[in-house]
């Protein structure tokens, strides 16, 4: 099993979590799954911060 499915395990336990504590719980689940995700692959060294950064500030296309 790699990170990232342990990622989104960790995030969907936080999701199941907030199901117990108001009616946001499926955008909340959907939140915390992806945060999951995208720390599992940065632990996994399958996503460069510094490329993603630079896509979102504008000085690099996403291509």
């Amino acid at each position: 099993m790699n990170l990232t499915v342990v990622g989104i395990a960790i995030g969907a336990f936080v999701a199941f979590m907030s199901f117990q504590f108001g009616a946001w719980g499926f955008i909340g689940s959907i939140v915390f799954m992806a945060i999951g995700a995208v720390l599992g692959r940065l632990v996994e060294g399958k996503v460069d911060v510094r490329r993603v950064w630079d896509a979102l500030i504008g000085r690099r296309s996403s291509q």
